[in-house]
């Protein structure tokens, strides 16, 4: 069983130094993470819906910090509680849970995201895509799938946001500092959503539906359990159980792209007004805290004649009582959690004995992300994903490129050019990949353009 005041460390990736000074390692984190060109890449990437001009709907960016916004709250909801168990016994673990875990979890949840390439989903399947339908095809007399390890291939048909954001996170890219952005092994581990690699997924548990690193970073999540004493339910293939800082992450996430996708969908005429405001009253009578009195809220929300102000207000009450909810399930359930055991998630708990989130859910699912809008997006990036992978993977398996693939291989930046050192096959496409799926949907667009010869570049 895992234990609470060894879940926490001041050591970072890459670095044996303990920052001094007057803002924690775990404050640094948050910092690094919000300053960072990886993050600010975030406003130009698809949450949902394409991002039109005219109405202000969420990218990952704000999503990002509004998920950020409510890890902190849930940090500190928690970390009180359990902060209480130690008052007289133990002053770090005290000191860590009373102030720090909402800095972990606020920078958590800003790096949550951070691993999804351009056009979200779509983009994510369009990679994986690639190399299911190419394990055939012939470059440089080998079939591609031939060019890596059995586990490799797994991470390549399956690519995975997930990982590929501690990869973003840990990883020493060219040029850059070791370890990545140097974050503290805390806040890495509580973005480990899936805590496994690719061979080991297995859909019968939440925890292992997807995985949670590449090969490339195996190593790297060895040292973090280590360091974090997290349980370990196999050597071969690597699998742990979660750290629970995780579950607060998680839930954070999926209160807000619920509830938050209800409405924009409203602000883009997807949802009537109605419709919002009936599912979000049900889950508050539903939930019916104590401290969330719903005659009062409803009073409230007719009094504002602004109709996104008063669905505004709305939205913030249910995501304030689902953290409240969040939090009470997670110390309710926290020797499950502690053991290893428990195999569901905060909000699903939740969802469990609230028929009203049911329906939220539903209207997402049945009106929202089957939209035209979003289908069109989706299709249309899965489009441009394909065709830039189907230049830059040959290119850079082949020993003499033909001369548009020697070209297309100078686009790459500086730091995602380790396919020039000596490198295996799978460390190449990598390379591919972190350029790829650093991309916003703009700039992916743009140069597919380019490439395909739609737009010439304007030199004058």
């Amino acid at each position: 069983m895992m234990q609470y005041d060894q879940l926490f460390t001041h050591k970072r990736v890459g670095s044996d130094k303990i920052p001094s000074g007057p803002r924690s390692g775990f404050q640094r984190d948050y910092d690094r993470l919000i300053f960072s060109s990886a993050f600010r890449r975030l406003q130009n990437k698809t949450q949902v819906f394409p991002l039109p001009g005219t109405a202000f709907v969420h990218n990952r960016l704000t999503h990002s910090l509004e998920v950020a916004s409510v890890g902190r709250s849930l940090g500190k909801m928690t970390g009180e509680r359990i902060a209480s168990q130690f008052k007289h016994s133990n002053e770090e673990a005290y000191e860590f849970y009373k102030y720090e875990l909402s800095n972990v979890l606020a920078a958590g949840c800003l790096a949550h995201d951070i691993g999804n390439p351009a056009f979200g989903h779509s983009g994510e399947k369009a990679i994986s895509a690639y190399f299911v339908e190419n394990a055939q095809a012939i470059i440089d007399g080998q079939e591609l799938q031939n060019y890596f390890s059995e586990n490799e291939w797994k991470d390549l048909c399956t690519f995975e946001g997930n990982a590929n954001a501690i990869r973003i996170l840990t990883h020493s890219f060219r040029g850059r500092f070791k370890g990545g952005f140097g974050l503290t092994y805390t806040t890495v581990a509580s973005i480990l959503k899936y805590p496994c690699e690719s061979n080991a997924m297995d859909k019968g548990y939440k925890h292992r539906k997807k995985y949670g690193f590449f090969q490339s970073e195996k190593d790297t999540i060895k040292q973090l359990a280590w360091e974090l004493n997290m349980l370990q339910e196999s050597e071969q293939p690597v699998i742990y159980k979660r750290h629970p800082f995780v579950y607060l992450v998680e839930a954070a996430d999926d209160i807000c792209y619920s509830i938050v996708d209800m409405e924009d969908a409203q602000r883009l005429g997807i949802l009537q007004k109605e419709e919002v405001v009936e599912a979000f009253m049900e889950v508050i009578r539903n939930i019916n805290r104590p401290d969330e009195n719903a005659t009062k809220i409803l009073g409230y929300f007719n009094d504002i004649k602004d109709t996104n102000e008063a669905i505004a207000f709305l939205r913030a009450k249910v995501i304030n009582i689902l953290a409240n909810e969040a939090a009470d399930v997670f110390i309710a359930q926290q020797d499950d959690i502690l053991g290893g055991t428990f195999n569901n998630t905060l909000v699903d708990a939740i969802q469990d004995k609230c028929e009203a989130l049911k329906k939220v859910q539903y209207l997402s699912r049945t009106k929202i992300y089957n939209h035209d809008t979003v289908l069109q997006i989706e299709l249309a990036g899965y489009n441009v994903m394909s065709e830039l992978l189907q230049l830059f993977i040959p290119a850079l398996l082949k020993n003499k490129p033909s001369h548009r693939e020697a070209i297309a291989l100078k686009l790459f930046p500086y730091q995602f050019t380790e396919f020039e050192e000596k490198a295996s096959p799978y460390e190449k496409v990598l390379s591919a990949l972190d350029y790829l799926s650093g991309m916003t949907d703009e700039y992916a667009t743009e140069i597919y353009r380019r490439l395909k010869g739609i737009v010439i570049p304007n030199h004058g």
